[in-house]
């Protein structure tokens, strides 16, 4: 089912609300009363939602105003979706929501650059989610994959300053947040270098999150975890994978939770890195659970919704989506200088 598309600009304010009523229904539908929404906004939580709502109200003022129109959009209480925005970091160490989300990601240096990624979201979703073609006030054009009810900037964007950006749940143990993983995702898509996206991420106490970063200008590519206050940033200099646990975080490699999933993603897209990084992400033939999630049964909860290709060069980025890796892609388009 193809991707909804939305294009909206303007204020903060005005693109949250854009978004909020472009997933109204779907949130209404399929993530309000499920497990997920009804323990992020549980009263026990409330300490650790307050401390992050500080945080976002006072550091990070644009993405509070873009949570207050998404919550208009969607015609929900401010604090009820804000909350939302913080499930990753609230959900982590809580089982079963730990077994949750998942994407693979792919990245391969050269000329040009390749990022490539796929995006794993809850099954009932499929044809629910949208790519926002979104202009903000102040700041750069940013193509997002997004799930109804979020803000941009925890999936898959592309920036009118030639910034790509994958995004993987790292489900970090023993974290109390300050901040929370998305904001700070969303806030790279504001950046206008790869250096100001990683001074955003330098000691955020947040949940975990593995970001394939990419610079057009320089053709330079990042493999970055951060969460609980540290982060690690590598260059990749060959081709590299990603599926969901943390590779090289300073505490994550010591407390961290992976999925059955994650561990088999890891090891099939490890094993294929010498092929076409698309073919990797189709992959669905390895000994253990697929790369490409299509089973409704997925132990994790998880589907593939769609795979993107990222090309940087120079001069910006070449990007394709596709609903499905063996047809041509639905969404495509050029970004940047």
């Amino acid at each position: 089912m193809t991707l909804g598309q939305l294009k909206a600009q303007g204020t903060p304010r005005e693109i949250g609300r854009a978004l909020g009523m472009a997933g109204r229904a779907a949130v209404l539908t399929h993530l309000r009363g499920n497990p997920f929404w009804r323990e992020v906004v549980d009263p026990v939580h409330a300490g650790r939602r307050a401390r992050m709502a500080e945080t976002v109200r006072n550091c990070f003022p644009a993405i509070w105003a873009e949570i207050e129109g998404l919550a208009e959009g969607l015609d929900l209480s401010f604090a009820e979706v804000f909350a939302w925005q913080c499930r990753g970091d609230i959900l982590a160490a809580l089982p079963p929501f730990a077994e949750a989300e998942g994407c693979t990601s792919v990245l391969r240096p050269g000329t040009p650059a390749v990022m490539a990624h796929n995006e794993d979201g809850y099954p009932n979703l499929r044809g629910q989610c949208f790519l926002a073609d979104l202009a903000p006030e102040g700041a750069p054009q940013f193509v997002s994959f997004c799930y109804p009810g979020s803000i941009p900037g925890h999936t898959f964007a592309m920036t009118g300053a030639g910034l790509g950006m994958t995004v993987n749940n790292i489900r970090l143990q023993g974290v109390e947040p300050t901040v929370p993983r998305m904001v700070l995702g969303r806030a790279i898509l504001a950046c206008r270098s790869a250096a100001e996206a990683l001074a955003v991420l330098e000691g955020a106490n947040s949940g975990g999150f593995h970001i394939g970063l990419g610079e057009a200008a320089s053709g330079r590519l990042w493999s970055v975890e951060y969460g609980g206050g540290a982060m690690s940033a590598q260059e990749v200099t060959a081709p590299f994978a990603h599926a969901n646990h943390a590779l090289h975080h300073p505490g994550g490699l010591a407390s961290q939770y992976i999925t059955r999933s994650s561990a088999d993603r890891q090891a099939r897209a490890e094993a294929l890195l010498a092929g076409d990084p698309l073919a990797v992400l189709a992959d669905a033939a390895g000994p253990g659970l697929p790369i490409r999630r299509s089973d409704p049964r997925d132990p994790d909860e998880e589907n593939t919704l769609a795979t993107v290709v990222m090309r940087l060069d120079g001069g910006g980025i070449d990007w394709r989506v596709y609903d499905d890796p063996a047809q041509p892609p639905t969404h495509a388009g050029w970004i940047g200088g």
